[in-house]
């Protein structure tokens, strides 16, 4: 049986845009926007997802890129494709006596092997 709750709320545009712009005025939280204008949290989350409001309150924006920043990404960058570059030469020994080796546990050393001869 379901249960009986309350009836959904419709909001029009221009209402979810005015409560997001005063929640961000005022730098509501989404409990107090709850509080305020009987707004779901998870529903404010995703008007200001929607919207383009995204962030925290008070989260400083990332700096911009620096020279110095560009050259350590580069750097990065480079050390990257060397590793790459690495196992893409040692993956194939590796994979080769890993598969030799499982092999070699199912069906023996792949040698013949000798009888030995009855007395």
């Amino acid at each position: 049986m379901a249960k009986a709750g309350k009836k959904r709320k419709r909001y029009t545009a221009a209402r979810r845009a005015e409560i997001l712009a005063a929640a961000q005025k005022e730098g509501l939280t989404a409990a107090q926007v709850k509080q305020k204008y009987g707004v779901a949290p998870v529903t404010y989350y995703s008007w200001r997802k929607k919207s383009g409001v995204a962030g925290r309150r008070g989260r400083r924006r990332a700096a911009p890129v620096t020279r110095a920043a560009a050259t350590d990404l580069s750097l990065g960058a480079h050390v990257r494709q060397e590793v790459a570059q690495r196992v893409r030469q040692i993956l194939p020994d590796i994979v080769r006596g890993e598969v030799s080796g499982y092999l070699n546990t199912l069906f023996g050393t792949g040698r013949p092997r000798r009888r030995r001869k009855r007395a």
